[in-house]
């Protein structure tokens, strides 16, 4: 019975975040008039929301990136995976982190003030495309805690994952990473609400990756110092191959 709890809940988990994910898409790129769909239930970046004063709006939409920010990235400590896996079994301790992230995207796409100046127009799939993308080429159901949960209810224990750069992270050590910014801030419909959301969330990341790579110094060593020498962090120019 643990083991078949576990695994519907890493099941629920990637289906809440597989749909937090598809939610995000129409979020970020004020695609829902596109496809036809409007009324509260659908929200964006640019469109829907409470009328709100300029303001008011730059704080409630700072504050909530915020959030997402101090949830994503502080679960993602070693010191707080530590912690957590006392209070959570160790094979959902992955899902548990999705399920808290998917939730604190919830909360962001049901709160955020649109702002309406529109000053540009793009696309944004391909962002979101690397970002699938990156998923797979690494592990994507790790990532998003299935695997964990599968090998918990298998009753074997989970396999450590080796360090690969395949593809993209010949290119770019973050990927997923360079996808997010390029759907941030190519989109169909720029306003000034959609340039705050992709500033804020830029600045996350940069700071994002800097604490991920002293962790991943830590515990890859010069394997990683390598690899960090050799491959840009985020855009993809040429560089010497020394070691």
């Amino acid at each position: 019975m643990r083991r078949t709890a576990i695994l519907l809940f890493g099941l629920v988990t990637y289906a809440l975040a597989f749909a937090t994910m598809l939610y995000a898409i129409g979020f970020v790129g004020d695609f829902w008039p596109v496809l036809g769909w409007r009324g509260p239930w659908f929200r964006s970046v640019s469109l829907g929301g409470p009328a709100t004063a300029l303001a008011p709006a730059l704080v409630i939409d700072a504050f909530l990136v915020g959030i997402f920010g101090l949830q994503h990235s502080g679960m993602a400590r070693e010191r707080f995976k530590r912690w957590w896996t006392r209070v959570v079994p160790e094979p959902i301790q992955r899902s548990a982190f999705v399920v808290a992230t998917s939730l604190c995207l919830i909360f962001l796409f049901w709160q955020w003030r649109p702002i309406d100046t529109a000053i540009l127009i793009a696309t944004s799939l391909v962002g979101w495309g690397i970002v699938v993308l990156s998923t797979f080429l690494v592990d994507h159901f790790d990532l998003f805690g299935v695997r964990q949960v599968w090998f918990a209810f298998r009753g074997t224990p989970l396999p450590q994952i080796e360090f690969r750069t395949p593809l993209l992270y010949q290119v770019t050590r973050h990927p997923l990473y360079l996808g997010f910014l390029i759907a941030f801030w190519a989109t169909p419909f720029m306003t000034l609400g959609h340039l705050v959301f992709a500033a804020a969330m830029t600045a996350y990341i940069l700071v994002g990756i800097q604490l991920e790579e002293r962790d991943l110094v830590g515990v890859l060593g010069d394997t990683y110092r390598r690899y960090r020498r050799r491959v840009p962090m985020l855009i993809p120019v040429p560089r010497s191959r020394r070691e």
